[in-house]
C-alpha cells in the first residue's frame, strides 16, 4: 500500500471518529434540552398552583405577609425567560426554582400553626396536589442529572473535550438539593419523645 493511501485512510478514519464524537455530544446537549424541558413542564405546574396556595394561605395567615410575598416574587423569577443553551443562565433558573421549593415548604410548616387552614379541604388538597408535583420535579430532576452526567462525561473526557470546545458545547450544572439540612444524618433521638 502506498504511503499517501494509508495516509488518505487515517485522517479518513479521524474524521469519521472527530464527527461521530461531534454527534454524540450534539445528541447529549439536546437530551439534556429535552430534560430540562420536563422539568420546566413540572415548575409550571407549579407555577400555576402556587397563586391559589398563596390566596387561599392570605385568608388566613395575616401575619405571613413577608413569607407569602417572597413566594410570589420567587414565582416571578421562576417565569423569567432563560436561555436554555446558557448553562449559567440554565444554573439561574434551578437556582431560583430550588428557592422557591424551600419557600413553599415554609410555607406548608408555618400553615400548620394556623389550625383553621390546616383543616380547610382546599388547603389539604392544595398541599396533596404540591406535593405530586414536586414528586414529578424529582423524577425530572432524576433525569436531567442523568443526562447532565452523559454531557459532561463526553465533554470533559478527551478527545471530548477538544471537540465541545470547537462546536461550543459547554458542560451544564447539576440539578442538586440545596438544603444543608437534607443532606445531614437523622438523629432518632430527637424524633422520640
Amino acid at each position: 500500500m502506498d504511503s499517501s493511501v494509508v495516509l488518505l485512510v487515517l485522517l479518513g478514519l479521524v474524521a469519521v471518529g472527530g464527527y461521530a464524537w461531534y454527534a454524540s455530544l450534539i445528541t447529549r446537549r439536546n437530551e439534556v434540552r429535552e430534560a430540562m424541558g420536563s422539568i420546566d413542564v413540572q415548575l409550571r405546574q407549579r407555577f400555576n398552583l402556587l397563586p391559589n396556595i398563596v390566596a387561599l394561605a392570605a385568608k388566613f395567615m395575616t401575619h405571613e405577609k413577608e413569607l407569602l410575598e417572597g413566594l410570589t416574587a420567587l414565582r416571578a423569577r421562576v417565569a423569567a425567560p432563560y436561555a436554555k443553551d446558557d448553562p449559567k443562565a440554565v444554573e439561574g433558573h434551578l437556582d431560583a426554582s430550588r428557592k422557591l421549593e424551600a419557600g413553599m415548604a415554609r410555607l406548608f410548616a408555618v400553615a400548620e400553626n394556623y389550625p383553621e387552614l390546616r383543616s380547610a379541604e382546599t388547603v389539604t388538597r392544595a398541599q396533596a396536589t404540591f406535593e405530586e408535583v414536586e414528586g414529578n420535579i424529582a423524577a425530572a430532576r432524576r433525569f436531567y442529572n442523568s443526562a447532565v452526567t452523559r454531557l459532561n462525561n463526553a465533554v470533559e473526557i478527551f478527545p471530548g473535550s477538544v471537540i465541545a470546545r470547537i462546536a461550543n458545547v459547554q458542560p451544564f450544572p447539576f440539578y442538586e438539593v440545596e438544603d444543608p439540612a437534607a443532606r445531614e444524618p437523622i438523629d432518632v433521638n430527637k424524633l422520640m419523645p
